[in-house]
């Protein structure tokens, strides 16, 4: 069992009123924590050096290393002490980079045995909120308990798309819609890089699968590769200013992701103007000299192909030490622009408790409503007498995926626990772990209610074969359903699950990887504490075969190769395409109350700057209050190849009953672009682009037109 953390003070209203604190400009108190420190005795000349331009700082630095002390911090090292560390130069003052893994929080570290920090929800459920202030939030926790363990990098968060439902790491990403990844990406950078943390996105190319992921070939047109797999990290380096880039395992197009100089190269410094430090993947360099001058400035673990290898290939001419100095006075600029040369690392306890009702937090908002028939939930303590909690996730909190992402909890809450706490005294609460099929029925067919908790277990390094439910889940659920028609069923998945058995019961809620507290936060859903908010950042198919990577060439790839032959159609784009009807669509989520949309209002034309208004209202026509996510698509005017309709906008908005709020999106000039090939730029073209509002990819009651009258062909950045 675990132990149930308290309410922040105030109730919800303590808890929004900490939130707010985490994101907003910090006091005196929090600024003197993040100040760097200062360096007892430092003379003149080195107060000198600090007032100098990070870059200007970074080179002077580097001017002053031998060629051997170059070659260690191109590198990291590994040994009794250290596993995700590249050492210092203490003569010149240089700190080592201490590097965390974190896109659900703080996971394989440089700690030998690692240290346990808060379990958040899975970074797909984070998505599921649809609410970048969260995304802020989930940083600000991020960043805080990684200083708490100094450190000083954080590898997060993961952007990679969902473009194969099956892949092992879908829980550690934001989901299949590039807008929506990149929304929250930023969000999520601009709140670790805030606290003198180093952010680093990942896994910078079309990292999508993880069957075969150290070698596969990913095919990939140039249009597909910028309008789909690339926006979210150019808004990473853009708009949140990343100071780091993970470059992926497998190859794209034939070159591996680390020394793939159209990436790397073109794409990433030139056309993006990245001035941040590139890190491979643990493993992912497999060259010297190409790696080095396509743009790759740290190997890490350890130095397979960037220590003897590279002081062998500058001796000999092959790279010019002028190179190695460029890719170490990258990273110390971003490490000093951070705050790292001038602040030591040290290590502070983590507030447990406070850090966990954020994780509770987001783990409500997160929830998803997939169906309600009957109004079964909310539940009503004062009329459940006895539950029945069933199920192989049942008995303890899910608190992460498996893999490097992995975090050892300070502690947990487990459903059961949940369940019991918000129950009053008297009531009865028991459970099964569902191995037993015939015994998990007649326990729930005594009971009030039964409460299925299913899912699935995602893990770095293997993929999914199918997306059904393992074992004998389904089984499981429709057993219960047959003794108890008042059962309802929670899945705790980090991907899209088959659900054959979606009409034999009430109500179904998918939580996600909930975090360290998953009972809590599953019970205020459950028993309305909190309305319902999340809408799904994935599509929820029918059947394996509808989805877009459905065949062998595509998924797992043929004689090494994976080919994206189904192009701009990933996720919602491919069932709008196909005219395939999903299980649930993109955006989808259900409330407690129900909402209306009306007085649409869009630009009739862009502004002179390219950008288009849309205004809309909405009312919660229900009788409690509740959240829902307003959403804009766009789609294009006959440009060949594009989808029906792509995400452009949307908006998380709280209402009481019969409120309404009036909504304003601003669309820029890129949501109405598309990729040309033959210039290797943005192009707007002329013509009238639909403009659809509601609150999901198949619910979307509001249309308008927009008319743009540029010249066709129009380049836009």
């Amino acid at each position: 069992m675990g132990i149930r953390t308290p309410r922040a003070a105030g109730g919800l209203a303590g808890l929004t009123a900490l939130i707010t604190s985490l994101v907003a400009t910090p006091g005196a108190a929090t600024a003197a924590r993040l100040s760097p420190g200062t360096v007892p005795g430092r003379q003149a000349a080195e107060r000198a050096t600090v007032a100098l331009a990070p870059e200007q700082r970074a080179a002077r630095l580097v001017s002053q290393l031998t060629l051997d002390e170059k070659i260690s911090q191109l590198h990291g090292i590994q040994d009794a002490d250290h596993l995700r560390y590249v050492p210092g130069v203490p003569r010149l003052g240089i700190p080592p980079l201490r590097i965390t893994n974190g896109p659900a929080g703080i996971g394989h570290s440089d700690d030998r045995p690692y240290k346990p920090a808060t379990a958040l929800p899975a970074p797909i459920g984070l998505a599921a909120t649809f609410d970048t202030r969260l995304a802020e939030v989930y940083g600000t926790v991020q960043a805080n308990e990684t200083r708490d363990l100094a450190h000083s990098l954080i590898e997060a968060p993961d952007i990679n798309l969902t473009r194969v439902p099956q892949n092992g790491r879908t829980f550690e990403t934001y989901g299949e819609d590039p807008y929506l990844a990149g929304r929250l990406a930023v969000a999520n950078i601009r709140a670790i890089q805030r606290k003198g943390v180093i952010a680093e996105v990942k896994h910078y190319a079309a990292n999508n699968q993880e069957t075969g992921r150290l070698t596969v070939d990913e095919r990939i047109d140039e249009r597909t590769l910028q309008e789909i797999y690339l926006p979210a990290f150019e808004a990473s380096v853009k708009e949140g200013h990343v100071g780091s880039v993970m470059c992926a395992y497998p190859k794209v197009n034939g070159s591996y992701a680390c020394e793939n100089s159209y990436l790397l190269d073109t794409v990433l410094r030139g056309q993006w103007g990245f001035n941040g430090f590139v890190q491979s993947d643990f493993g992912a360099t497999h060259s010297t000299v190409p790696s080095a001058l396509a743009g790759e400035d740290l190997e890490m673990a350890t130095g397979t192909y960037f220590d003897t290898a590279m002081g062998q290939a500058v001796e000999s001419g092959q790279i010019k030490e002028s190179v190695i100095d460029r890719m170490i006075a990258r990273r110390y600029a971003v490490m000093i622009r951070a705050g790292l040369f001038d602040r030591p690392l040290t290590s502070t306890p983590i507030p447990a408790q406070q850090d966990g009702a954020i994780a509770r937090s987001i783990a409500e908002q997160g929830t998803v409503l997939l169906k309600n028939s009957g109004a079964r939930l909310p539940l009503d303590p004062a009329r459940t007498r006895s539950v029945a909690v069933i199920g192989p996730y049942a008995g303890a909190a899910h608190t992460g995926g498996g893999g490097s992402s992995q975090v050892l909890p300070l502690y947990t809450v487990d459903p059961v626990t949940g369940i019991k706490n918000r129950l009053p005294s008297g009531s009865a609460v028991s459970y099964a772990d569902g191995s037993d099929v015939t015994a998990a029925a007649t326990l729930a067919r005594s009971a009030d209610v039964a409460i299925v908790m299913v899912g699935d277990s995602e893990k770095e390094g293997e993929d999914r074969t199918g997306l059904s439910l393992s074992g004998d889940q389904d089984q499981l659920v429709a057993a219960v359903a047959a003794a108890n028609p008042h059962t309802v069923v929670v899945v705790k998945s980090g991907a899209p699950v088959l659900m054959p058995w979606l009409d034999k019961v009430p109500a179904v809620v998918e939580a996600w990887y909930p975090g360290e507290e998953d009972g809590t936060a599953v019970s205020a859903v459950l028993f309305g504490d909190v309305d319902p908010s999340g809408r799904l950042p994935v599509t929820f198919p029918r059947a394996d075969g509808d989805t877009p990577a459905h065949t062998p060439e595509r998924w797992p790839g043929v004689g090494g190769t994976a080919t994206y032959s189904e192009g701009l159609q990933i996720g919602y784009r491919w069932y709008d395409g196909q005219d395939i009807t999903p299980l649930f669509p993109f955006g989808y989520g259900l409330s407690y109350t129900t909402f209306r949309y009306g007085r649409l209002r869009v630009s009739p034309v862009p502004a002179r700057d390219g950008r288009v208004t849309v205004q809309v209202d909405v009312t919660n026509t229900g009788h409690r209050a509740g959240t829902d996510v307003a959403q804009v698509y766009v789609s294009d005017p006959a440009v060949a190849g594009e989808p029906p309709r792509q995400l452009k906008g949307f908006q998380k908005v709280a209402l009481r009953p019969g409120q309404t709020r009036r909504l304003t999106f601003t669309l820029d000039r890129r949501a109405f672009s598309v990729w040309d090939t033959a210039t290797h730029a943005w192009t707007t073209a002329r013509g009238s682009y639909p403009v659809a509002v509601g609150d999901s990819s198949r619910d979307l009651p509001l249309r308008a037109t927009v008319r743009v009258a540029d010249a066709a062909g129009r380049r836009s950045r």
